[in-house]
């Protein structure tokens, strides 16, 4: 009896669990790959988020709206935010937070702290004399800075952006005003490592609605340079922009489309919630006339009825921007008694008569910064919520003297569209069109510094210094680099803003201290001691003005060189020598602007700032650190996410000399200096 054998073949079951984890690691990373952006309004924010198959959507909230008021209830053991936080805001005022935004970065003393207190009488305000600050006293045991609050607002939007992605989400854009300074930048970033994002760059809002604009006319833009002036009135204040479209050729891309901030001016309190404002005293003196005689209390001291009648009153300036007059009324205002009068369009303008009189200064402002005439002026495009008031069109338009404003843009999500752009290009996970972005400084930083002079001999005395580091609409991101050459001992000097005399008077007192930093150096003598048979190159300062125009002191460094004989068995030993340089202080690249794709310049290129010459016998050095442009003095190269390659609109500085070959250069030797602190 035959017997048959069947040989069975051996199961790859090992292979398939190898595939099965790969696919499981392909699928754990691309729940990792979504970026977002948050467009930070006064009343409002939208978020927009980008993951692999959804390009550039906004984000519906959990009412299924596109745009969520930015109110913040807290009590005890609960937390309200958006849409149930509104509704909170007439049954506990004092809980309900809203427009803090306004004080991000002011100290106690500032203006816009009295106004807030003027506006919202119902929140306690006490002072936080560690910062210099103000908290919201919402109970004894309950306190909350204005950082803390708005980063639990990030944090919400962060919520709401993960479960409409369906993966967590941690590289955010965010918004800021174009006239935020350095304290208020920081707040916002500060804000934001509370709620654990990782901050890819803060833009401003006017730098995203113009990126939008142009990303989605990319076809419209060529080598005619386009000026389109952008007039942006939102709930807490006006910003006039002028942006100028053009490609470009750029070294890694060829032609590129390109954005450039030519012109800026604003208004921080003329806006739509002060027009709501005079709308709702408006309706509390009817209120209390109607009541005239009955003994009654007034209605500004309740803040629940205040309340209502901002709100009320939000409604009213919206529905007189289509209508010659509407019939405000509110059930049970106070003391159960209805409220119900006429408001007319004309009754309106005259209560804001004097805002409408402050519409042309922002435009006013951004042509004298751009140093350009409206004749060159294409096109004005409206954005933001206000600017729906005819009013406001009727005024802007003569101030102009166009034929119509344009109005082909969507006006609440422009921002929140160019901003998720900015995010995608600056993720790694993502590859997109480039787009050269070149944002402009509004407030110029200089460097001051006083050293001892001889100017006869035996006689001695103090010579005051500045020395402009980023002058004001110049590109950037950007690096400089100071060098102090008549020091051979400690010093101190001081980072200040810089020429601020396009502020008036009142925001200047909003503006705050012009002082930034004063850095005292230590160890400058010792260093001199150590090398004595050293040529010193001076005290080095690296700056950098990131992509979030947020200034940081990366490193101080004293250099000293010696010329030694050129030869081929030295010359391994003296580049490693020729590399190491220490900083007076700990310091190096800031971890935040390598994560934002700045990358270190080697070699440094002789550029004087505007204004800056030395005087006779003066010998400070002002350099940038950066690689010589193509084209108009700025290159920034193009958005590389799935490589090292630095972001759009990383780097722009002017062209300086040209690469000198190796022969031509010394061989040097710089010697080690000892870190110090500062």
């Amino acid at each position: 009896m035959a017997v048959k054998v069947r040989r069975q073949r051996p199961r790859r079951r090992v292979c398939w669990a190898l595939v099965a984890v790969l696919l499981a690691d392909l699928l754990a990373l691309s729940d990792t790959l979504a970026v977002m952006s948050v467009d930070l309004g006064s009343e409002s924010m939208k978020v927009a988020i980008v993951k692999p198959g959804v390009p550039m959507e906004i984000v519906l909230n959990k009412e299924s709206r596109r745009k969520t008021p930015v109110i913040v209830t807290l009590k005890e053991n609960e937390r309200f935010f958006g849409d149930s936080a509104a509704s909170m805001a007439i049954k506990n005022p004092k809980a309900t937070l809203r427009y803090f935004q306004h004080l991000l970065g002011k100290q106690a003393d500032n203006p816009h702290v009295a106004l807030y207190q003027a506006r919202f009488p119902e929140h306690e305000l006490t002072f936080d004399p560690q910062r210099q600050t103000v908290h919201f006293q919402i109970s004894s045991q309950l306190q909350f800075s204005p950082e803390e609050v708005l980063g639990m607002v990030l944090n919400y939007s962060r919520s709401l952006a993960e479960d409409f992605a369906e993966q967590p989400i941690k590289d955010a854009v965010i918004t800021v005003p174009v006239f935020f300074n350095q304290a208020e930048r920081r707040a916002v970033l500060q804000a934001a490592r509370m709620a654990g994002l990782k901050v890819l760059q803060l833009i401003n809002d006017n730098t995203a609605t113009a990126l939008s604009y142009g990303v989605f006319r990319r076809k419209d833009i060529n080598t005619t340079a386009q000026n389109i002036m952008f007039y942006d009135m939102g709930s807490g204040s006006t910003v006039c922009t002028i942006v100028t479209y053009q490609m470009v050729k750029t070294k890694e891309a060829g032609m590129q489309p390109q954005l450039q901030i030519r012109g800026v001016g604003f208004d921080r309190t003329l806006g739509g919630l002060e027009m709501e404002l005079r709308l709702r005293e408006r309706l509390a003196g009817l209120f209390n006339e109607q009541r005239k005689g009955q003994r009654a209390k007034d209605v500004r001291e309740n803040p629940r009825a205040m309340a209502k009648l901002l709100r009320e009153a939000n409604r009213l300036k919206t529905v007189l921007s289509a209508n010659a007059d509407h019939m405000a009324q509110i059930e049970g205002l106070m003391d159960d008694v209805d409220f119900k009068a006429k408001v007319t369009r004309v009754e309106f303008e005259e209560l804001c008569a004097d805002l409408f009189e402050r519409v042309p200064g922002p435009v006013q402002q951004a042509l004298q910064s751009a140093e350009m005439s409206l004749d060159e002026i294409e096109q004005v495009i409206l954005v933001g919520g206000a600017t729906r008031v005819p009013k406001v069109q009727e005024v802007l338009l003569k101030a102009v003297g166009k034929e119509e404003l344009g109005k082909n843009i969507n006006a609440d999500e422009a921002a929140a569209m160019g901003a998720v752009y900015q995010a995608a290009a600056l993720s790694k996970a993502f590859k997109v069109k480039p787009f050269v972005v070149r944002d402009a400084v509004v407030y110029p930083i200089l460097v001051e510094f006083t050293r001892e002079v001889e100017e006869e001999p035996g006689i001695h005395s103090l010579k005051h210094n500045k020395r402009v580091l980023f002058s004001r609409m110049g590109p950037y991101p950007q690096r400089k680099v100071i060098t102090f050459n008549r020091y051979s001992h400690d010093f101190n000097f001081h980072i200040n803003y810089g020429d601020l005399g396009f502020l008036g008077p009142e925001d200047l007192r909003v503006f705050g201290s012009q002082n930034l930093t004063t850095v005292k150096l230590k160890g400058v003598g010792d260093s001199f001691k150590k090398y004595p048979d050293y040529e010193s190159k001076g005290i080095k300062a690296h700056f950098n003005l990131d992509e979030s125009g947020v200034l940081s002191l990366d490193r101080v460094e004293s250099v000293f060189e010696t010329l030694v004989e050129d030869s081929p068995e030295e010359e391994s030993t003296l580049t490693k020598l020729g590399n190491t340089i220490s900083s007076l202080f700990g310091g190096g690249t800031t971890p935040d602007a390598k994560e934002n794709g700045t990358d270190t310049v080697q070699e440094e290129e002789e550029s004087p700032a505007e204004g800056n010459k030395d005087e006779p016998g003066e010998q400070v050095e002002l350099k940038e650190e950066a690689e010589a442009p193509v084209e108009d003095g700025s290159q920034p190269p193009p958005p590389e996410p799935k490589g090292d390659a630095t972001p759009e609109g990383e780097k722009a500085t002017e062209k300086e000399n040209g690469d000198k070959s190796e022969a031509q250069k010394p061989v040097v030797c710089r010697a080690s200096v000892t870190r110090f602190g500062f």
